[in-house]
């Protein structure tokens, strides 16, 4: 049973960093061809916020986080991180982690949608105080 946790979630003021974790357990040797993070604020949907394709080595972002956020794995890539500096308010949400591993490549529009994830994470609470 594979398992998603996030951790570095926390309340820090405008201008602050924080840096997301998701920890992946559950079947050692797994490979994903997609890991990506999600976010939902209060009263809003979900929406992607990065995306890497393993498989393609590639990675994209909403364009509300380019040059804010940074996603990335490590080399055992059974963690993913989320790097976030310059913070706002209206980053203010709760962060999910998810992951899916049938062979994807990214295509002409190469932000998944949640319906593509198979596996996710419990989520962790963001708040950017003003």
């Amino acid at each position: 049973q594979v398992q998603l946790v996030e951790s570095g979630g926390g309340t820090v003021q405008a201008g602050g960093s924080l840096r997301l974790s998701c920890e992946a357990s559950g079947r050692p040797g797994r490979t994903y061809s997609m890991v990506a993070w999600f976010r939902q604020a209060p009263g809003k949907a979900r929406e992607g916020v990065a995306v890497i394709y393993t498989l393609a080595g590639t990675t994209y972002y909403a364009d509300s986080v380019k040059g804010r956020f940074t996603i990335s794995q490590d080399n055992a890539k059974t963690t993913l991180y989320l790097q976030m500096i310059s913070l706002k308010p209206e980053h203010t949400a709760v962060y999910y982690c998810a992951a899916d591993d049938r062979p994807v490549l990214p295509g002409p529009n190469p932000h998944p949608s949640e319906l593509d994830f198979g596996y996710w994470g419990q989520g962790t609470q963001v708040t950017v105080s003003s």
